[in-house]
């Protein structure tokens, strides 16, 4: 039997050229006798399975199998061949490949028994260039205090979080709304249409801002006004530049909001609260509390260290990042904040606020974010970074912890949300910037002379 790893050629001509930064021109030149072969096995596997007037299953001429099959077989066979030569030039020289290949010409590329197929790709790639330093970087170790006042703060939330909804003939700053949202753009062509969705009244501390559909918008809060169940708002404003959907970039929105509900949550009280949570009494409660936040503290501490050495790795490797930011890429930089404030203990609502706030930032944010993924990749390489199955599922059960809910639960909602592969590139980024803090060189100090490192989501 043939070793599985040899494969015959189909290439007689691969050229690889730079076209721009991150930017790879491949030429290729398929063989014709790959080309008779896979129009051969093509005919025969339709030929096998045809049914024709006048032949039995799969006995028909070979010539009128041919004729009637022909164009549709050497279409598939093209997409087939196409495929496998992009492959073996990406294997062949080695290309770090980061979103899908472009090639125009490829719908009028024709395929001719006994002739080459030659085609041309850009594709992008993983940028090149020389790491940082990785010994002796000198790190900041906040120590985090938890105080009566943070306790206050976290008991507080707990009882928001477990307060219970009332019901309101009309809105004020605060309240939810529940109703049917619409995101049209400009062309009247439809990106959202969610039945369910939910906003809230901007407070005061927000400065009008406030998120529709997951998108933030600056004059919400009067645009909005304070509408009552039945009634439909009309919001405009600017496709973030940094949407995961390209269609919606720097658009004119149109978000329509048909109010079904308006509800206000009721605080529950911190006592019986602390009854329900299975506490004597509320010190007990408080005590709990504290524990929790001193967790999330060290938590905290570790995540400004790993920022600090996120900054020096972003200000020590210099280097152009691929020009087109996909929609896949914009999409990997929001798992990659979303899980990481998963783990730093955000609730769902402060994610999705933050999510919104990452789409609306600065080109800038956005390609900071990209550069960093790209360094801690090639960090985890160096460092030769793995991650167990059981790190993975380590993980998980804290996460779900964290968010009260079982692991078995939380593991599957990761899975039906595609999250799983973006938990353990967390995963692997958090020990590659451990694993650099091991040799660092570390200072205590107090939360107040704590410089930290520019935001980043490390």
């Amino acid at each position: 039997m043939a070793d599985a790893d040899t494969k015959t050629s189909i290439t007689s001509d691969i050229k690889v050229e730079d076209a721009g930064a991150c930017l790879k021109k491949i030429t290729i030149e398929i063989t014709p006798e790959a080309v008779d072969a896979h129009i051969g096995e093509s005919i025969d596997t339709v030929a096998a399975e045809a049914n024709m007037p006048g032949f039995r299953k799969g006995r028909a001429p070979r010539r009128l199998v041919e004729k009637k099959f022909g164009p549709a077989v050497r279409e598939e066979t093209k997409n087939r061949l196409v495929a496998q030569a992009y492959q073996e030039a990406i294997e062949k020289h080695e290309l770090k490949v980061v979103g899908d290949p472009q090639a125009n010409e490829l719908a009028d590329l024709e395929v001719v028994a006994g002739q080459p197929i030659s085609f041309t790709v850009e594709v992008e790639v993983m940028p090149e260039f020389e790491m940082p330093g990785l010994d002796d970087i000198k790190v900041q170790k906040p120590l985090f205090e938890v105080d009566d006042e943070l306790v206050g703060r976290e008991l507080d939330k707990l009882c928001v979080n477990e307060g219970e909804l009332e019901e309101r003939d009309a809105a004020e700053p605060g309240d939810y709304l529940t109703g049917h949202g619409i995101m049209l753009d400009s062309k009247g062509a439809e990106h959202h249409n969610i039945p369910g969705a939910v906003v809230q009244v901007p407070t005061p501390d927000k400065d009008g801002k406030g998120m529709v559909l997951g998108v933030l918008v600056e004059d919400f809060a009067k645009q909005l006004g304070l509408p009552k169940p039945g009634e439909k708002v009309t919001i405009k404003t600017k496709g973030p530049e940094n949407h995961e959907i390209e269609a919606v970039r720097g658009e004119d929105l149109t978000i329509t909001f048909e109010v079904e509900t308006v509800q206000r949550i009721i605080k529950a009280d911190a006592n019986e609260l602390a009854g329900r949570y299975g506490f004597e009494d509320l010190d007990g409660f408080k005590g709990a509390i504290r524990g929790r936040l001193e967790q999330r503290a060290a938590i905290d501490q570790q995540s400004a260290m790993r920022q600090q050495i996120a900054q020096h790795m972003l200000n020590g490797a210099d280097f152009q990042l691929p020009e087109r930011l996909s929609a896949q890429q914009a999409q990997r930089t929001f798992e990659r904040r979303r899980m990481e404030l998963m783990y730093r203990g955000a609730d769902p609502a402060q994610i999705e606020e933050h999510i919104a706030e990452l789409r609306a930032a600065s080109t800038d944010a956005s390609q900071r974010e990209l550069k960093l993924f790209f360094i801690l990749n090639k960090a985890a390489e160096q460092l030769e970074v793995q991650v167990s199955e059981s790190e993975l599922n380590g993980q998980i059960a804290r996460l779900a912890i964290e968010r009260g809910q079982r692991p078995e639960q939380f593991r599957q909602e990761l899975i039906q949300n595609n999250r799983i592969a973006s938990l353990y590139q967390q995963l692997r980024e958090h020990k590659t910037m451990d694993a650099i803090l091991s040799k660092a060189d570390i200072t205590d100090v107090k939360p107040e002379d704590y410089k930290p490192a520019d935001e980043t989501s490390a």
